[in-house]
């Protein structure tokens, strides 16, 4: 299976539903008009669309999660990785760092995410 990509109206769509799920459809098509501007017939076909790729269900007018926000997060992360350093951490940390300081605090997080990630 390939990676789990979203376009930006499908990730901001999955973050009202990974916060609000399980959520009636009628209400998710409340949340989607005050928070992104959509219409009804949108939200609906978002749904649609999301359900036929295995992201969300939809049961009796019930949208529930299929696939945590986590897994979609690090699939999206990694195939970003991939595409723009070659798939190199080091390079896209230094990319991302840039001449920015971090905190200890901060510094102390990443030092402790890559020991857990050793091996």
């Amino acid at each position: 299976m390939g990676y789990l990509k979203l376009c930006d109206s499908d990730y901001r769509f999955m973050t009202i539903v990974w916060e609000n799920a399980p959520v009636n459809s009628g209400q998710l098509v409340k949340l989607c008009s005050q928070i992104l501007g959509w219409k009804k017939s949108t939200t609906y076909t978002t749904i649609r669309k999301l359900v036929e790729k295995g992201y969300i269900s939809n049961e009796n007018a019930t949208v529930s999660v299929l696939i945590e926000k986590s897994r979609v997060q690090a699939d999206e992360s990694e195939y970003f990785v991939k595409r723009t350093f070659d798939g190199s951490l080091p390079q896209f940390l230094a990319a991302f760092l840039g001449g920015k300081k971090i905190s200890e605090k901060e510094a102390e997080k990443i030092k402790a995410l890559i020991d857990e990630h050793r091996g």
